[in-house]
Parts: C-alpha cells; structure tokens; sequence
C-alpha cells in the first residue's frame, strides 16, 4: 500500500492563493474536494485530489 501525500490547509491555502473562508465555500457548493481528518482538530487533503481538481479546473478554462 502507498501511503498518499497530505497537504495541511495552511500549505494549501499558501500554495494555491485562496483564502481558508474561499476553500470552504467551494467545499460546501461541492467545487472542492473534501479534506480527510488527521486528528480531533485537523484535516489535510490527499495531494492527488487537489492536483486532480487544478487539472479539472485547468480543463473547464479552456473550453
């Protein structure tokens, strides 16, 4: 089993310039993808998703 990469949502929110009310907004219209809980207080999201919605994202741009 590969044990999957994990960006805390302070990195995320540094890496991708959206502020932490942005990426909850998106996360509660369904526009982003779910975080996965690391403890009782923190979340983190899988690498491969929020590069696999980047792509989406880049794909929708296009057209």
């Amino acid at each position: 089993m590969t044990i999957p990469e994990v960006i805390r949502r302070s990195k995320l929110e540094e890496r991708l310039g959206l502020s932490r009310s942005s990426i909850y907004k998106m996360m509660a219209d369904g526009r982003f993808p779910r975080p996965i809980k690391l403890g009782r207080r923190s979340v983190g999201w899988r690498t491969v998703e929020i590069e696999r919605w980047l792509d989406e994202m880049q794909e929708a741009s296009d057209e």
